[in-house]
């Protein structure tokens, strides 16, 4: 595995001659067997009863806590752990006893035989599709709990399976580039490779003295699912431990400084998985490299920009909260978009706007749009510098006209094993979801504001897109999103209407993402040698399943549970606030209400954003230059701005405590751990993770329907509120104003 990692972080790759029988990239030589046994059982009855029910529990766990304060987001990997023993006693007790189907002449058994890889990879890409999330649910989220207004239930409904599904028609108009060619070896893939083929299904050894790694999975998880208790019930403010704030418990400055969830967070941590996983996923996953790239990020943006923009006020910086995602009138109370929008036809009144008062964000939420600016231009410029020669010879030899003559002994295998997935059935998904979209967006009354060009328009966007990222997503693991391109086109285009920006939003990226992800998956199943039809049913019935179930879980929990999203009128101690939400529904306002030429454009409060187009895109130049003037230095090239100015991407809502936390365990695991033991970090690393959040999860969901359902959320004593402690961090005065005139330093 280190292997891997080091030569992924190498910007030149390996290529053997053209015409090796096998693969001419070296990371997939090393790490993908060149064995397969065509006769044995894929799509069994087991798979699809673990399929469909692991697939459901991820769906269901991972919308439940997105809408809460701490978002837990369980991996597949969790899957991956838990289904090979499920999968295996299931092959000892069930009947193998054929089944005949009524009517038919079709018949199966319960149990073919023993539980086989290629069942326990097809179950886990099954159950995956309940990891992803559907994007579209923030849409519904946002109209009915910010909004306050009505959806139609079939219009949020065929939303969230059409955005879903349309990037089925990109993946098969591409995957003859993406997949199929063995110079598109999609990095990722590698590690559940190695994980199935090597960590998993090898017959493993107990250590003497030691245990298994399932037993290790199961005893972290008893120990995670009972610890959960104490931070998500009797004693949340372990969750945010800010020791300054304890300290200098009335100075503003120190709070400032010391906040973990409302400040820079210098000394706040959290004992809390949840905490550490929030918005950034498990640390096991991120390499050294990776997260020094991160670390510098943070540094950046919240030690370094952010004090300098905050205390020399700039955009008024200190008339505003120091960190937060809420939108602000000039005084510094919060905006009422009520007296900006027109209640019949839900779009912008422009004279209300003029005569009311252009929309003012907090310094912070302001920065982390000029670094989403400098991302998108940091990685053009960074992937052409250093991988645009390497990537245009892989392009050039996956379109050759012999490029037949150079499928590597993966593609040959898959090839002559088994019946590829005709192209016609994309087509057919693409026609019938194209047509559906325009009934979702053009019917119910055109509650979703976007014309049927609109989604003619975001298709063409994700079409244009999906090749060109595909190819950097399968060459380099980068995955540049699009989401600002989408949401500053239509918003130039109609200006004033949220849902439509939000709408073109989610069918133009979220498409390509989901393409991109469907082919992924396709790598990862010829790597596995899983049969092509196999692969395309699992994944589209899997699809199905996870978003009617993100969808049904959504609704559930906006008709359930009183003032969702409101903080301030929920129950002390309650976590259902809505952090991705909100930010979701504040770029809503930003890019749809007022627009990308009010907000942006020339004369405009933050026309000097733009400024950050042209830094994300030299930055790079710089490495590349001095990469080039000294070529011994081997950790320049590391350097990687596309990383280190999207690394505080998820802020807001991510606050400095997550980031504090989740670089702790990742630089104790992934480098202390490693340096000093790597036999048991190979072992153990990534199913500690999984244990983690397996626990963390089910204590969450039984801690809902155990208490909360009874609007009971915590302990009534100083520890029981989740909070920092932090109040002059905020600052509020009498009038609702965040003003250093109105809040003195001490009280």
């Amino acid at each position: 595995m280190r292997e891997f990692l080091q030569v992924l972080r190498e910007s030149r790759q390996k290529i053997s001659p053209e015409g090796n029988d096998d693969s001419p990239i070296e990371e997939v030589r090393l790490t993908v067997p060149t064995t397969d046994d065509p006769s044995q059982p894929c799509l069994t009855f087991r798979c699809w009863v673990l399929g469909c029910i692991f697939c459901v529990m991820l769906a269901f766990v991972n919308q439940f806590f997105g809408y809460r304060t701490n978002q837990l987001s369980i991996s597949s990997v969790c899957i991956q752990i838990v289904a090979l023993p499920i999968g295996r006693w299931m092959a000892l007790v069930l009947p193998k006893k054929m089944i005949k189907v009524p009517l038919t002449n079709w018949s199966f058994s319960m149990n073919p035989g023993p539980f086989t890889m290629k069942e326990h990879a097809l179950i886990t890409i099954f159950a995956g599709s309940g990891a992803a999330g559907v994007y579209a649910v923030h849409i519904v989220t946002i109209v009915r709990a910010f909004y306050q207004r009505s959806i139609h239930f079939f219009a949020a409904f065929f939303l969230t399976q059409t955005t879903q599904l349309l990037g089925y028609g990109w993946a098969g108009i591409f995957r003859n580039f993406l997949v199929n060619s063995p110079y598109m070896w999609w990095p990722g893939s590698l590690i559940q490779v190695s994980l199935f083929s090597r960590a998993l299904n090898e017959e493993e050894k107990r250590p003497k003295g030691g245990v298994s790694r399932f037993q290790f999975f199961l005893i972290v998880l008893i120990c995670s699912f009972a610890y959960y208790i104490i931070p998500n019930f009797f004693f949340p403010a372990i969750s945010y431990l800010s020791f300054i704030c304890w300290i200098w418990k009335k100075s503003i400055v120190a709070q400032q400084i010391g906040s973990g969830s409302k400040g820079m967070g210098v000394g706040s941590i959290g004992i809390d998985w949840a905490v550490v996983t929030s918005w950034l996923g498990s640390p096991m996953a991120a390499p050294p490299f990776v997260l020094l790239n991160i670390l510098a990020g943070f540094i950046m943006l919240v030690y370094i920009v952010m004090p300098f923009a905050y205390w020399f006020n700039l955009y008024d910086a200190r008339t505003y909260q120091f960190f937060s995602s809420h939108l602000y009138e000039k005084g510094g109370k919060s905006y009422d978009l009520d007296r900006i929008l027109d209640e019949k036809t839900f779009t912008l009144n422009v004279a209300d706007y003029e005569r009311y008062s252009k929309i003012h964000m907090s310094i912070f939420f302001a920065s982390s749009y000029g670094l989403g600016f400098a991302t998108l231009t940091a990685t053009v410029s960074h992937v052409f510098l250093f991988q645009g020669a390497y990537m245009w010879k892989l392009w050039r030899q996956a379109t050759s006209k012999a490029k037949e003559k150079v499928l590597d002994v993966h593609g040959r295998m898959m090839k002559t094993n088994y019946r590829e997935v005709p192209q016609w059935w994309f087509y057919l998904i693409l026609v019938v979801v194209t047509a559906l979209s325009i009934f979702t967006c053009e019917g119910f009354g055109g509650q979703l504001q976007l014309p049927y060009w609109g989604i003619f328009l975001a298709m063409g966007m994700a079409f244009f897109f999906t090749l060109p990222i595909g190819v950097i997503a399968a060459t380099t693991n980068q995955q540049p999103g699009l989401n600002i391109i989408t949401e500053m086109v239509i918003g130039y285009m109609l200006p004033g209407e949220p849902l439509a920006n939000v709408a073109f939003k989610t069918y133009g990226y979220i498409s390509m993402s989901q393409a991109l992800g469907f082919l992924s998956d396709f790598k990862l199943g010829q790597y596995m040698k899983i049969p092509p039809r196999s692969m395309f049913a699992a994944q589209l019935v899997g699809t199905l399943i996870a978003n009617v179930t993100y969808f049904g879980t959504a609704w559930w929990l906006l008709e359930t549970i009183p003032n969702i999203c409101q903080p301030d009128k929920l129950p002390e101690g309650s976590p259902w606030t809505c952090p991705g939400d909100e930010v979701f529904y504040s770029a809503s306002i930003i890019w749809g209400v007022v627009g990308p030429k009010r907000m942006f454009g020339p004369g405009s409060i933050y026309s000097t954003l733009n400024f950050y187009f042209l830094l994300g895109f030299v930055l790079p130049v710089i490495v590349w230059v001095f990469s080039r003037l000294f070529p011994d230095k081997k950790w320049i090239p590391l350097i990687n701005f596309p990383v280190i100015l999207g690394a505080t991407g998820a802020m807001p809502p991510a606050k400095a405590v997550n980031f504090n936390s989740w670089l702790i365990v990742g630089f104790i695991v992934n480098y202390w751990v490693f340096k000093r033991n790597k036999r048991w970090w190979g072992r153990y690393a990534y199913v500690l993770s999984a244990a983690m959040d397996a626990g963390t999860g089910f204590m969450g969901v039984v801690t809902f329907f155990t208490l909360n359902n009874a609007n009971v959320y915590s302990v009534n004593w100083w520890g029981g509120k989740a909070d920092d402690y932090c109040p002059l961090a905020k600052c509020p005065t009498a009038a609702g104003a965040y003003s250093p005139e109105g809040c003195p330093a001490f009280q």
